[in-house]
């Protein structure tokens, strides 16, 4: 499992085989049912998660509707952590959960922080990904602020293809900050 993590370094971060064995030597495998949760609200975000096959989504329970909001979701060569609990190891304010049968590599933060001493160029591939994650929500908070329901919706289809195609529209909708409902007729309007 570990050579899609391997593939995924390798695509910013020149790796020798010593380089690469030592890596897999830090992660762990992990299998996920359906509904398996890797984070629970208020437990302490231990593991970076790397997924490998299938598919997690990130979310909130809004306080006061008690409704589920989906923060993110996550497939394959995809991230699923909470950074900032990752980071600080605090408790996490968000559940991580698999929405499919799920395979992802794991990395306990003490683990990480020595990886990252032994093979230090991998400190510019976290840098990379964090740069993309960053754009993504800067992205995402724009669209949020300047486009109706309807145009965020064509917008995810466009721009996340392959989640649109396994992710159930309920999931979608919670995502987009609308009810399953209107986006059923922005579905029904487009056909």
């Amino acid at each position: 499992m570990t050579e899609s993590l391997i593939n995924s370094i390798s695509k910013h971060v020149e790796l020798n085989s010593d380089e690469e064995n030592l890596i897999k030597t830090f992660w762990s495998n992990k299998s996920l049912d359906k509904g398996d949760y890797i984070l629970r609200n208020g437990e302490t975000c231990r593991t970076d998660n790397f997924v490998v096959k299938g598919a997690l989504k990130a979310y909130i329970i809004n306080t006061e509707s008690g409704k589920e909001e989906v923060l993110y979701f996550a497939i394959e060569n995809w991230w699923a952590t909470d950074i900032e609990s990752f980071r600080t190891q605090k408790p996490s304010a968000y559940n991580i959960q698999a929405i499919e049968s799920t395979e992802i590599l794991q990395i306990r933060y003490d683990a990480f922080q020595d990886m990252l001493h032994q093979i230090p160029k991998l400190e510019r591939f976290f840098r990379i990904i964090l740069e993309g994650y960053v754009g993504s929500l800067q992205r995402r908070l724009i669209i949020n602020n300047v486009m109706d329901a309807e145009k965020r919706y064509f917008d995810f289809i466009a721009t996340y293809p392959k989640i649109a195609e396994r992710v159930p529209n309920y999931l979608i909708a919670s995502y987009l900050g609308i009810t399953a409902e209107f986006l059923s007729r922005i579905r029904t309007k487009k056909q």
